[in-house]
């Protein structure tokens, strides 16, 4: 049995878009496809209905295999110190999502994965995304498929975004993703783009999926397949 390798880039938008676009062609030279996490909104005014060069780099990527994953609406903090949708009751969260999801399908960009910010998602929220069309949700510790309310284990090993990027940390985070590969388990990777600037985070990332792919692991990205589709399979 071989793991199974999932990378992730969270924080795309005008300003981080040349950092992506240079990790995700690395990853292309290894025959790794991301899944990268969009939020419509995000700090300092920043709308993707308004940047078509980054919503055309993420049509691009899609339509080259990579995923897109809905990364909240606006990512603002709904209750002081928590992630935005961390605290949400169900309302509230379906409202954010109908909002997000209207931006996305606006753009072409359009998914049935979702992952909170933080990878943090109170019951609310996870209650309302069947209601929008999610189909999975991601959270810090596995993948949860809705619609047959199964879930997949798996630990997210991450930087920015609510995670360390210490060179310490960096350090931690490469030798824990190594021994997940050798016990063939599930691998989730995540950096954030504005992280992908710095050196040591960067080089962290890149060597914990090369260590990754030498114990064989086989890449994948957050994907959700109809019913119709796994029963043919």
């Amino acid at each position: 049995m071989r793991a199974q390798l999932i990378v992730s880039v969270s924080g795309i938008r005008d300003t981080t878009r040349a950092a992506a676009a240079a990790f995700a062609e690395e990853m292309d030279r290894r025959d790794v496809r991301l899944s990268l996490l969009v939020a419509p909104r995000l700090k300092g005014k920043y709308r993707l209905a308004d940047d078509p060069r980054t919503q055309d780099w993420l049509r691009s990527r899609r339509e080259s295999g990579d995923a897109i994953v809905l990364h909240g609406y606006d990512q603002a903090a709904t209750k002081r110190r928590r992630a935005e949708f961390a605290a949400l009751p169900e309302h509230e969260a379906r409202l954010r999502l109908m909002a997000a999801d209207r931006v996305m399908e606006g753009v072409g960009l359009r998914t049935r994965l979702f992952a909170a910010p933080r990878w943090t998602a109170s019951e609310g929220a996870i209650a309302a995304l069947p209601d929008v069309g999610f189909r999975v949700a991601l959270s810090l510790t596995a993948i949860h498929d809705l619609e047959r309310d199964v879930a997949q284990r798996g630990w997210v090993h991450g930087i920015g975004e609510g995670f360390r990027a210490e060179p310490w940390w960096c350090h931690a985070m490469v030798m824990s993703a190594a021994r997940t590969a050798r016990r063939a388990g599930l691998l989730r990777l995540a950096i954030s783009a504005a992280q992908l600037n710095r050196s040591a985070p960067r080089q962290a990332v890149l060597d914990a999926v090369d260590l990754a792919l030498f114990h064989e692991a086989v890449p994948d990205v957050y994907r959700w397949e109809p019913f119709a589709a796994a029963r043919a399979a």
